[in-house]
């Protein structure tokens, strides 16, 4: 079994979803009382998300690419960055790694993909809605990206921040939440990313009208499968 290194704490919130999902996968596969070998290299998440709202993606980066090296010199043979919104600097980390670096956007298109779809729509942080980084590695699956309006984008935004982060779900916000993927339906969507790990915290499948793909429990899946694989 491959060590799995986790560059988490972003939120922690969501961490703890790779971490319960990793060990799920890996008992079932092995069965009795295995878990996986794993490492997380947690960050104080304030200091990540005072950097990003500042636009200094740079010392994001520089910040990631470090937690990689030293979840590598103890070990790890796979590296995650538990984030969507972060993953605008996975192909960083990935260079400076030594090790495969898993992204998430590629767990999130191969189950799309798998799943027969072509056009989804796409909630997550202002960062991954609007900017190329994350929409562009789902094109790149053959996938059409559609996301909501404006002002539902900014709302979906301020929950996640104001709310979700920091261990706070309200039934309004589900509600919300669930207007909006309706309205992304209409748009034609067949199905909807949850392009922020901490969306899984506030809705599912029993919410919505159509499928949800959860982003942070398929990353998890993809690096227990990696970790399990001949």
């Amino acid at each position: 079994m491959r060590a799995i290194g986790l560059i988490g704490g972003l939120s922690w919130e969501s961490t703890v979803i790779y971490y319960q999902i990793i060990n799920q996968r890996v008992r079932e596969r092995l069965g009795g009382s295995h878990s996986a070998n794993s490492l997380i290299w947690s960050v104080d998440y304030t200091t990540v998300e005072d950097l990003i709202f500042a636009d200094r993606w740079d010392e994001v980066s520089t910040l990631l690419t470090g937690a990689g090296r030293k979840l590598e010199d103890f070990g790890a043979e796979v590296l995650l960055i538990c984030s969507n919104t972060f993953s605008r600097v996975s192909d960083d980390v990935a260079r400076a790694a030594s090790v495969p670096v898993l992204h998430i956007a590629d767990a999130v298109g191969a189950e799309v993909r798998a799943r027969g779809m072509r056009k989804v729509g796409l909630l997550g942080t202002r960062f991954t809605m609007e900017q190329p980084f994350y929409r562009d590695r789902l094109a790149a699956h053959g996938l059409d990206v559609v996301v909501p309006r404006r002002e539902q984008r900014e709302l979906v935004h301020r929950v996640i921040f104001d709310e979700l982060v920091r261990g706070v779900t309200r039934e309004s916000s589900r509600d919300a939440y669930a207007r909006i993927v309706a309205d992304l339906a209409d748009d034609g969507a067949e199905g909807v990313i949850l392009g922020c790990t901490e969306i899984e915290l506030l809705i599912s499948e029993k919410d919505t009208a159509i499928p949800v793909l959860p982003s942070a429990r398929l990353h998890a899946e993809a690096a227990a499968g990696f970790a399990l694989a001949d």
